[in-house]
């Protein structure tokens, strides 16, 4: 019979090591569950040589696991808001929570989240929270999401803020789409654009020149022919410096994201983008109003919801005013007041803030603040998309109409001369 090393915690949660012969992975499984241990990991440890002539029966020897790199094995933050969903309906309609995940577990088709479900469910059982559960996984739940459970379990309300979460994460993705979707136009038409002018820079244009040259013997070419047939000859013989360049701003890029004052730089072109950098700015608005209202409309603290906040802004222009918000908080002073200061916010987010602690209803004020940032949002993105279509047209239109007449030009003088 095979024998299974395994990891697991009994129930007070000291961690107990060991070997177990069983048939099988879930028959050693189900053995320490029998024994009161609650395993977090069993793996195979036969490794005996079964004898000449002979195969190892299925099943015996060492059990092993081997993993193919998926797209599966991501979750995606929709996978997870629909599971953030799913888990406050269970809890809400009475269901206990290992029960919930339990159900859940069986039902889950990506295997990363199915696996980490299970992860969490041994822990729980092991008694653990949930919030420290779900902290052995900070590459599927993020601080935002672990603070806001935290917070729930403490006030009995973990089935609201879940729900909470599940309505924050959807709002958020639907920004974030919103915003990529505004970017990703210009740039596949700019790219396919620049595709079509090299093709018809290195393939077409080089063949016109050799028919030219042989049918107006010696006669001057037009000055835009000219400057078109040596643009072409530029872009065939110099492409490798282009191409150079290039990967350079890529790889410029890329150095300046592993360091502090680069993040900065490259934050500040975003915020300074024609068109582009309104956009960036109510986004990064309505993410920090979202973020902080649903924190603090859960329990979390103020000092703490902004430290969790700075960490979820993917903007340090953005991060520096949330740092010293939080430096005037912990000075005794009131939110509004750094608000109003700082450029970054327009005078209607410090006067929304202001009212809110007059009134005491912050985290509602914040919450309808990032409505009215997500409602500029859409609004931007379909002036964008109005206004960047013509123009793309336009210009495209002017360049591919340049080349012809200048391909043109020199036909007629041949016509010219022929009658």
């Amino acid at each position: 019979m095979p024998k299974f090393r395994y990891s697991a915690h009994d129930i007070n949660g000291a961690e107990k090591k060991g070997t177990i012969n069983a048939a099988d992975q879930a028959a050693a499984i189900a053995l320490l569950k029998g024994k009161g241990l609650f395993p977090s990991e069993v793996t195979g440890s036969d490794l005996k040589i079964p004898p000449a002539g002979k195969t190892a029966p299925r099943g015996a020897g060492l059990n092993m696991e081997i993993r193919l790199p998926s797209a599966l094995s991501v979750v995606r933050p929709k996978q997870l808001m629909v599971l953030t969903r799913q888990l406050a309906t269970l809890i809400h309609a009475g269901l206990p929570l290992l029960r919930g995940l339990m159900v859940l577990e069986r039902q889950e088709s990506n295997p990363a989240l199915k696996k980490a479900i299970g992860e969490i469910t041994a822990s729980i059982e092991g008694g653990s929270t949930f919030a420290d559960a779900l902290s052995a996984h900070p590459r599927i739940f993020n601080k935002l999401y672990i603070n806001m459970v935290k917070a729930g379990e403490a006030g009995g309300v973990l089935d609201v803020v879940l729900e909470r979460l599940a309505t924050y994460m959807e709002k958020a993705q639907k920004v974030k789409n919103r915003v990529k979707s505004a970017m990703t136009y210009p740039i596949v038409v700019l790219l396919a654009s620049s595709g079509i002018m090299i093709f018809l820079m290195v393939a077409i244009i080089p063949k016109f020149e050799s028919i030219f040259s042989d049918m107006l013997d010696g006669r001057a070419l037009p000055p835009l022919t000219l400057f078109v047939m040596g643009f072409s000859e530029y872009v065939k013989t110099q492409w490798p410096i282009g191409l150079g360049i290039l990967g350079g701003l890529f790889l410029l890029t890329a150095l300046l994201k592993r360091f502090h004052i680069g993040r900065v730089i490259l934050d500040h072109l975003k915020l300074s983008v024609p068109l582009f950098g309104n956009l960036t700015r109510m986004s990064a608005l309505a993410r920090f109003a979202r973020t902080l209202g649903t924190l603090m409309e859960s329990g979390v603290p103020i000092l703490q919801a902004l430290t969790i906040v700075k960490d979820t802004l993917n903007n340090e222009i953005v991060a520096k005013a949330v740092q010293e918000i939080h430096n005037n908080i912990k000075e005794g002073e009131t939110m509004a007041a750094p608000v109003e200061v700082n450029r970054i916010f327009p005078p209607i987010f410090g006067g929304m803030v202001e009212v809110g602690e007059e009134t005491g209803e912050l985290p509602a004020m914040l919450l309808k603040t990032a409505d009215m940032y997500e409602d500029e949002v859409d609004n931007i993105v379909a002036g964008l998309s109005s206004i960047i279509e013509p123009l793309l047209i336009v210009v495209l239109a002017l360049v591919v109409g340049t080349i012809v007449i200048a391909m043109f030009l020199p036909m007629v003088s041949i016509i010219g001369n022929m009658s």
